[in-house]
């Protein structure tokens, strides 16, 4: 762990909000210096973009945003666009003559439904990159974020019982009122979230298939060196890897171990539809999981 991240999690959460707040709001006056992004990390949840968005973010040739998640096409769309440049370096911040590569890590926008149509009217010429990973692993992984996080009082079955019934208002919500916050569906999409080919054919029809970057999760964890630099390659950076790749949710948190045998029985034969329409949208570069 940084020291960054030490000394930010010795401040309450509330003041780190408000204190990220108060940076944006002083920026907004600036914002019409201040590009938008050239790469959107778009997802998924819980399949290592923090870690990525850490190496990335270190990159010479890179300008870090004032934060990670700045879920402007997903929870955030209605404060606008000078809000949302805030965000971003100013144009003429350049290191070592170079310009640097404004970029951000949304793992939210994969999923929200309208979060790829509201990509493309502000940033048509952004290059993505989404991270994939078995979607089984994945449901059990943001299971226990959330319980961590305080949000999820029941079991891992019963919340695979309870998603469609949680998760149907917000999504009727959003038919009705673009611009609301769909907090349960973006909480509890453990199984909806794993179905990952309507969600990626949706930016596909909006950005086409060559600016987007398709990684499979445990390629990066496996062997970080190669699939960085296939990163840097696709969103065209300069060859450059960090001396070491920590990943980064485990150093603060232990993982919640292997997906315990029912859970996967369970889980796995939902997926296998997905799978195969997977397959189909991105041929020899889909993803497989054994």
């Amino acid at each position: 762990m940084s020291l960054r991240d030490v000394v930010a999690a010795r401040i309450p959460l509330d003041a780190r909000h408000r204190v990220a707040q108060w940076r944006v709001e002083a920026r907004v006056p600036t914002a019409r210096w201040r590009p938008t992004p050239d790469l959107l990390i778009i997802g998924a949840q819980r399949s290592g973009t923090s870690t990525l968005y850490r190496h990335l973010g270190r990159h010479p040739d890179v300008a870090e945003p004032l934060r990670k998640e700045v879920e402007y096409f997903s929870r955030r769309y209605g404060r606008g666009e000078a809000w949302y440049r805030a965000h971003f370096a100013l144009s003429s911040r350049r290191r070592a003559g170079r310009q640097r590569m404004a970029f951000e890590a949304t793992p939210d926008y994969l999923f929200h439904p309208l979060a790829a149509e509201r990509a493309a009217d502000v940033v048509p010429d952004a290059r993505l990159v989404v991270m994939l990973r078995d979607p089984v692993a994945r449901a059990w992984s943001h299971y226990h974020h959330m319980v961590a996080l305080g949000h999820e009082p029941l079991g891992f079955d019963a919340a695979l019982d309870a998603e469609v019934e949680r998760c149907a208002p917000d999504r009727t919500r959003l038919r009705d009122d673009p611009l609301h916050d769909p907090v349960a569906l973006l909480r509890y999409s453990y199984q909806a979230r794993g179905q990952y080919a309507g969600q990626l054919a949706a930016w596909i029809d909006r950005f086409g298939r060559d600016r987007l970057l398709v990684v499979r999760s445990e390629d990066f964890f496996v062997d970080p060196a190669t699939t960085f630099r296939r990163i840097t390659d696709h969103v065209g950076l300069r060859p450059w890897a960090p001396q070491t790749f920590v990943n980064v949710s485990r150093a603060t948190r232990p993982g919640p171990g292997p997906v315990p045998a029912p859970s996967r029985d369970r889980l796995a034969p939902t997926y296998e539809s997905s799978a195969a329409a997977l397959g189909d949208l991105l041929g020899d570069d889909a993803p497989r999981w054994g």
